[in-house]
């Protein structure tokens, strides 16, 4: 498995690093114990097809040109290879100048339209996205990043409302959303793209991109 921005273990990767079976490759712009090498995902040096998997989290935000390193983890992934990728939807500026891209639930499904999707959906919903806005009116207001983190930390409990609030409600007002899917040899449709939008809301079991939608 190829970690893409893995200077750091990002939330839910223990299993990950930790399983005995997985050999893991990480890389990053900079150094760190966690790397193997340092590198830019817009041109990963490894030679196509020959790797598993690909993890990218909180990663495509980050870069210049998303598309270009979506085709990159496509070239280097076998056939049949998997990608697991989280993108934030609605989300203020993290790490100032390095910060340039969001998507919907649906751009990151289009982002990924040569897989086959096996799932996808909501990481962090409209409550945690409440409280980063109100940690950044209140920094906006007062001057003070200090102020606005105590003011989101005030706020803590909005996080639960997650937990309560609709499927589709939510992934249109998500804070950060997944996809998972496998490599495949077509492309989903723009016709099946937007009917997309309606299936993963509803939950259905029989999406239009399951079966291997024509180009």
């Amino acid at each position: 498995m190829l970690v893409i921005g893995g200077g750091t273990r990002g939330g839910g990767t223990d299993a990950i690093y930790e399983a005995p079976d997985l050999d893991v490759i990480a890389f990053d712009i900079y150094a760190s114990r966690w790397c193997q090498f340092i590198a830019d995902a817009h041109s990963i040096p490894l030679e196509s097809r020959t790797i598993d998997a690909v993890w990218v989290q909180a990663v495509l935000e980050h870069v210049l040109d998303p598309w270009q390193v979506v085709a990159e983890i496509e070239r280097v992934l076998r056939p049949n290879g998997l990608v697991y990728a989280e993108t934030p939807f609605l989300q203020q500026v993290h790490e100032g100048a390095y910060d340039f891209t969001r998507f919907t639930e649906s751009g990151q499904r289009w982002l990924f339209r040569r897989f086959e999707r096996l799932d996808s959906g909501l990481i962090a919903g409209p409550g945690i996205q409440f409280a980063w806005s109100i940690e950044h009116l209140v920094r906006a207001l007062t001057r003070s990043r200090m102020v606005g983190r105590l003011a989101r930390l005030g706020l803590f409990w909005v996080q639960w409302l997650d937990g309560v609030t609709g499927r589709s409600q939510s992934l249109d007002g998500a804070s950060c959303t997944y996809f998972f899917g496998r490599l495949s040899e077509r492309s989903i449709s723009p016709r099946d793209m937007v009917r997309h939008y309606a299936n993963v809301r509803a939950n259905s079991p029989n999406h239009p991109d399951e079966t291997g939608p024509r180009r």
